[in-house]
């Protein structure tokens, strides 16, 4: 299968259509539901005057997001790149864990099949590194690390923002590790990867030592994901791709822009610092901590899914997603909105600015999900209308 420079090269992994067909289209819709229910709660954590659902649900959003919806897409791409059957324990454990957390299961379970999850998603890089030695590989593997640590926390009854920082973990070594894993097309020196090095090696001690000062954890981790910001504005191949044209250029620009969301994070966690509502104050849980949050966890991660679904749909799904500037209306909307949030919102503590700002947060990827979906069907109509028919077996006997 061609793809262009910026698809991860363990797409080219993919594993044969016939074990894809049975396993991926149930977690992917498992992934939908997780979607829609973090979503939901979403408007909840905004003030709304909506059902609430239960509880478990709606203390769990940030780990049903994280671990639950982006956990199962990403530990699924990983499984069918590998081609294991052994491998889908890892999307399957987080689909069903967090389900069970949507479905208020016994309190214990939907964690414990989280946590399944991550330990399984480390045994795919395991295999992974065994076949090709990486740095990159060892990078996507301490993503997967910081899953089984947020998880395991998550277990034992740790409050949720002691343990953000690992779940922010997760989502940022592993998309950093892919573009580690890319910047190989555009001859990285030694150098740089001693400087990606140093940045992610900043911000991993920055995750364990919040575990015990979380203060001085969070500013040392965002002192990292500066460096990583400014790593990849530096030295990852979007810079080049961004001149180009059609889909290769709009991936391009939702990379640029989400390095621009991981700086601004990364800068609000070393001046902000602790992620307690009883060390911030009760203003804090729409201000300070909401940005802290949404700059990483929607500014920098969704803009990076919205870049690569051109290319991961195509290889998990085994169909084509066709390239539209209709994409650019979800990207654009996503990161105004977040701006009427942040700006509007957290820093001149406007409520309306917030509220409507997360609503429109939450509009950007409704859209974008019914977007990618209506062009992945009407893709699939055509092709099979294009198809030949199959010559009749009487007339072939």
């Amino acid at each position: 299968m061609s793809r262009t420079v910026d698809t991860p090269p363990s797409i080219g992994l993919t594993a044969p259509r016939r074990r894809r067909a049975r396993w991926v289209p149930p977690m992917m819709a498992a992934a939908v539901i997780l979607l829609l229910g973090g979503l939901w709660e979403g408007l909840v954590y905004l003030g709304f005057n909506l059902p609430a659902g239960q509880a478990e649900l709606h203390q769990g959003h940030g780990p049903l997001m994280v671990l639950g919806f982006l956990g199962t897409l990403i530990s699924l791409e990983r499984a069918v790149a590998l081609g294991h059957a052994w491998a889908y324990v890892a999307p399957a454990a987080s689909a069903v864990g967090g389900l069970a957390v949507v479905v208020d299961a016994p309190s214990d379970l939907g964690p414990s099949l989280v946590l399944l999850g991550g330990v399984a998603l480390v045994a795919i890089f395991v295999a992974v590194h065994r076949i090709q030695a990486s740095l990159h590989n060892v990078v996507l593997a301490s993503g997967a690390i910081c899953w089984v640590v947020a998880a395991t926390l998550w277990l034992v009854g740790w409050d949720i923002p002691r343990f953000i920082p690992w779940l922010a973990g997760f989502l940022v070594l592993t998309i950093t590790g892919e573009r580690l894993e890319l910047s190989r097309l555009t001859g990285a020196t030694r150098l740089s990867r001693v400087l990606f090095g140093a940045a992610a090696g900043v911000f991993a001690i920055g995750l364990i030592v919040s575990l015990f000062a979380g203060t001085d954890g969070v500013r040392i981790a965002g002192v990292g994901l500066c460096g990583l910001a400014l790593w990849l504005g530096r030295y990852d191949i979007a810079r080049r791709t961004v001149r180009a044209k059609g889909v290769t250029r709009y991936m391009a620009v939702a990379l640029l822009t989400g390095y621009v969301w991981m700086a601004v994070g990364g800068v609000l966690w070393v001046v902000i610092g602790s992620m307690h509502f009883t060390d911030l104050g009760t203003a804090a849980h729409g201000s300070a901590y909401d940005a802290m949050l949404h700059a990483i966890f929607l500014g920098f991660v969704i803009s990076m899914i919205f870049a690569h679904a051109p290319v991961i749909v195509p290889a998990v799904l085994g169909k084509p997603l066709p390239y539209s500037r209709v994409l650019y209306v979800p990207l654009a909307l996503l990161h105004l909105s977040l701006l009427l949030r942040l700006v509007g919102g957290d820093a001149f503590g406007n409520l309306v600015s917030w509220q409507w700002g997360g609503v429109l947060n939450e509009t950007a990827l409704l859209l974008f999900v019914g977007v990618a979906a209506t062009a992945v069907i009407r893709a699939s109509r055509h092709r099979g209308a294009a198809r030949p028919p199959l010559p009749n077996r009487s007339t072939t006997q």
